[in-house]
Protein backbone atom coordinates (compact mmCIF):
# COMPACT_ATOMS: atom_id res chain seq x y z
CA UNK A 1 0.00 0.00 0.00
CA UNK A 2 1.49 3.02 -0.90
CA UNK A 3 0.86 6.47 0.83
CA UNK A 4 -0.51 9.17 -0.78
CA UNK A 5 0.13 12.95 0.43
CA UNK A 6 -2.66 14.63 -0.74
CA UNK A 7 -6.20 14.12 0.83
CA UNK A 8 -7.81 13.11 -2.95
CA UNK A 9 -8.86 9.13 -1.00
CA UNK A 10 -10.81 11.50 1.66
CA UNK A 11 -14.54 11.60 2.44
CA UNK A 12 -16.61 14.29 1.97
CA UNK A 13 -17.02 13.85 5.58
CA UNK A 14 -13.39 13.96 6.33
CA UNK A 15 -13.01 17.21 4.17
CA UNK A 16 -15.72 18.87 5.95
CA UNK A 17 -14.49 18.09 9.18
CA UNK A 18 -11.00 19.86 8.49
CA UNK A 19 -13.04 22.43 6.96
CA UNK A 20 -14.11 23.32 10.18
CA UNK A 21 -10.99 23.55 11.89
CA UNK A 22 -9.22 26.94 11.09
CA UNK A 23 -6.06 25.57 10.89
CA UNK A 24 -6.90 23.14 8.38
CA UNK A 25 -9.72 25.12 6.49
CA UNK A 26 -7.76 26.12 2.97
CA UNK A 27 -6.00 22.72 2.87
CA UNK A 28 -9.82 21.22 2.98
CA UNK A 29 -11.05 23.68 0.48
CA UNK A 30 -8.42 23.29 -2.21
CA UNK A 31 -8.81 19.57 -1.51
CA UNK A 32 -12.73 19.91 -2.58
CA UNK A 33 -11.91 21.62 -5.02
CA UNK A 34 -9.83 19.59 -6.56
CA UNK A 35 -12.25 16.75 -6.20
CA UNK A 36 -15.13 18.07 -7.48
CA UNK A 37 -13.95 21.07 -9.87
CA UNK A 38 -13.54 18.70 -13.08
CA UNK A 39 -17.19 17.48 -12.82
CA UNK A 40 -18.27 20.99 -12.03
CA UNK A 41 -16.89 22.61 -14.58
CA UNK A 42 -18.21 19.84 -17.33
CA UNK A 43 -22.26 20.78 -15.92
CA UNK A 44 -21.85 24.37 -15.99
CA UNK A 45 -19.88 24.34 -19.09
CA UNK A 46 -22.81 22.27 -20.95
CA UNK A 47 -24.69 25.36 -19.59
CA UNK A 48 -23.07 28.74 -20.20
CA UNK A 49 -21.12 26.96 -23.42
CA UNK A 50 -18.14 29.65 -23.53
CA UNK A 51 -14.85 28.04 -21.47
CA UNK A 52 -14.22 31.73 -19.91
CA UNK A 53 -17.97 32.25 -19.05
CA UNK A 54 -17.40 28.58 -17.86
CA UNK A 55 -14.16 29.54 -15.63
CA UNK A 56 -15.72 32.64 -13.89
CA UNK A 57 -19.01 30.62 -13.31
CA UNK A 58 -16.91 27.91 -11.71
CA UNK A 59 -15.22 30.61 -9.67
CA UNK A 60 -18.55 32.28 -8.25
CA UNK A 61 -19.41 28.37 -7.47
CA UNK A 62 -16.32 28.08 -4.96
CA UNK A 63 -16.73 31.02 -4.32
CA UNK A 64 -19.83 30.51 -2.57
CA UNK A 65 -19.13 26.86 -1.63
CA UNK A 66 -16.67 28.25 0.84
CA UNK A 67 -19.46 30.81 2.12
CA UNK A 68 -21.78 28.89 2.75
CA UNK A 69 -19.47 25.55 3.31
CA UNK A 70 -19.83 26.21 7.26
CA UNK A 71 -23.65 26.42 7.20
CA UNK A 72 -23.79 23.14 5.27
CA UNK A 73 -26.32 20.79 7.22
CA UNK A 74 -25.57 17.82 5.50
CA UNK A 75 -29.17 16.81 4.64
CA UNK A 76 -28.17 15.95 1.20
CA UNK A 77 -25.03 14.62 -0.39
CA UNK A 78 -22.25 17.41 -0.27
CA UNK A 79 -21.71 17.54 -4.36
CA UNK A 80 -25.60 17.68 -4.78
CA UNK A 81 -25.43 20.72 -3.06
CA UNK A 82 -22.85 22.22 -4.50
CA UNK A 83 -24.37 20.90 -8.14
CA UNK A 84 -27.08 22.96 -7.14
CA UNK A 85 -25.41 26.33 -6.55
CA UNK A 86 -23.27 26.01 -9.74
CA UNK A 87 -26.87 25.52 -11.36
CA UNK A 88 -27.61 28.53 -10.13
CA UNK A 89 -25.12 30.23 -10.79
CA UNK A 90 -25.26 29.25 -14.35
CA UNK A 91 -28.70 29.83 -15.17
CA UNK A 92 -28.35 33.64 -13.30
CA UNK A 93 -25.44 34.18 -15.27
CA UNK A 94 -27.60 32.99 -18.46
CA UNK A 95 -30.16 35.16 -17.41
CA UNK A 96 -27.99 38.20 -17.28
CA UNK A 97 -26.01 37.98 -20.14
CA UNK A 98 -29.78 38.19 -21.72
CA UNK A 99 -30.64 41.23 -19.59
CA UNK A 100 -26.95 43.24 -20.51
CA UNK A 101 -27.75 42.51 -24.24
CA UNK A 102 -31.38 42.79 -24.74
CA UNK A 103 -31.84 39.20 -26.08
CA UNK A 104 -34.56 36.89 -26.15
CA UNK A 105 -33.80 34.07 -25.19
CA UNK A 106 -33.51 31.97 -29.22
CA UNK A 107 -30.79 34.93 -30.07
CA UNK A 108 -28.39 33.63 -26.67
CA UNK A 109 -28.73 29.96 -27.78
CA UNK A 110 -28.20 30.88 -31.22
CA UNK A 111 -25.40 32.85 -30.19
CA UNK A 112 -23.68 29.94 -27.88
CA UNK A 113 -24.39 27.85 -31.05
CA UNK A 114 -21.73 29.59 -32.99
CA UNK A 115 -19.44 29.41 -30.42
CA UNK A 116 -19.73 25.61 -29.77
CA UNK A 117 -19.11 25.44 -33.43
CA UNK A 118 -15.52 28.12 -33.14
CA UNK A 119 -14.49 26.84 -30.33
CA UNK A 120 -11.39 25.14 -29.49
CA UNK A 121 -11.84 23.69 -26.42
CA UNK A 122 -14.98 21.60 -27.99
CA UNK A 123 -13.79 18.11 -27.71
CA UNK A 124 -16.34 16.08 -30.01
CA UNK A 125 -17.07 14.76 -33.40
CA UNK A 126 -19.79 16.19 -35.62
CA UNK A 127 -22.69 13.74 -34.41
CA UNK A 128 -21.68 15.09 -30.81
CA UNK A 129 -21.72 18.72 -32.04
CA UNK A 130 -24.80 18.30 -33.54
CA UNK A 131 -26.23 16.97 -30.26
CA UNK A 132 -25.08 20.18 -28.58
CA UNK A 133 -26.52 22.22 -31.36
CA UNK A 134 -29.93 19.89 -30.64
CA UNK A 135 -29.63 20.25 -26.82
CA UNK A 136 -28.96 23.94 -27.39
CA UNK A 137 -32.87 24.53 -29.76
CA UNK A 138 -34.37 23.32 -25.87
CA UNK A 139 -35.35 25.95 -23.42
CA UNK A 140 -32.89 26.30 -20.71
CA UNK A 141 -35.25 23.91 -17.86
CA UNK A 142 -35.37 21.85 -20.53
CA UNK A 143 -31.89 21.93 -21.47
CA UNK A 144 -30.62 21.32 -17.55
CA UNK A 145 -32.96 18.34 -17.16
CA UNK A 146 -31.50 16.92 -20.27
CA UNK A 147 -27.91 17.26 -19.36
CA UNK A 148 -28.29 16.25 -15.65
CA UNK A 149 -30.64 12.75 -16.52
CA UNK A 150 -28.48 12.26 -19.73
CA UNK A 151 -24.41 13.94 -19.41
CA UNK A 152 -24.49 13.86 -15.40
CA UNK A 153 -26.62 10.72 -15.05
CA UNK A 154 -28.38 12.16 -12.21
CA UNK A 155 -31.53 10.16 -10.26
CA UNK A 156 -34.79 11.73 -10.83
CA UNK A 157 -34.83 12.12 -6.88
CA UNK A 158 -30.98 13.66 -7.12
CA UNK A 159 -32.88 16.25 -9.92
CA UNK A 160 -35.63 16.99 -7.85
CA UNK A 161 -33.69 18.29 -4.61
CA UNK A 162 -30.79 20.60 -6.60
CA UNK A 163 -34.05 21.96 -8.95
CA UNK A 164 -36.78 21.77 -6.39
CA UNK A 165 -39.27 20.29 -9.02
CA UNK A 166 -40.99 17.09 -8.61
CA UNK A 167 -39.97 13.54 -9.98
CA UNK A 168 -42.92 13.72 -12.39
CA UNK A 169 -42.37 16.93 -13.88
CA UNK A 170 -38.87 16.06 -14.21
CA UNK A 171 -39.84 13.07 -16.26
CA UNK A 172 -42.03 14.69 -18.25
CA UNK A 173 -39.91 17.52 -18.69
CA UNK A 174 -37.49 15.04 -19.61
CA UNK A 175 -39.25 13.29 -22.07
CA UNK A 176 -40.06 15.78 -24.03
CA UNK A 177 -36.44 17.20 -24.50
CA UNK A 178 -35.74 13.71 -25.85
CA UNK A 179 -38.56 14.37 -27.94
CA UNK A 180 -37.45 17.59 -29.20
CA UNK A 181 -33.60 16.55 -30.21
CA UNK A 182 -34.68 13.16 -32.07
CA UNK A 183 -36.94 16.03 -33.85
CA UNK A 184 -33.75 17.99 -34.37
CA UNK A 185 -31.40 15.44 -35.39
CA UNK A 186 -34.02 13.75 -38.35
CA UNK A 187 -34.20 17.44 -39.67
CA UNK A 188 -30.84 18.25 -39.91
Amino acid sequence: MHQTNHMEGYSDEQILSFFRDPSSRNMAFNQLVKKYQKRLYSHIRRMVIDHDDTDDVLQNTFIRVYTYLESFKGESQLFTWMYRIATNESLSFLKKKRTRFFLPIVDVEHTLAGKLEADPYFQGDAIQLKLQKAILTLPEKQRLVFNMKYYDELTYDAMSEVLGTSVGALKASYHIAVKKIENYLLKH
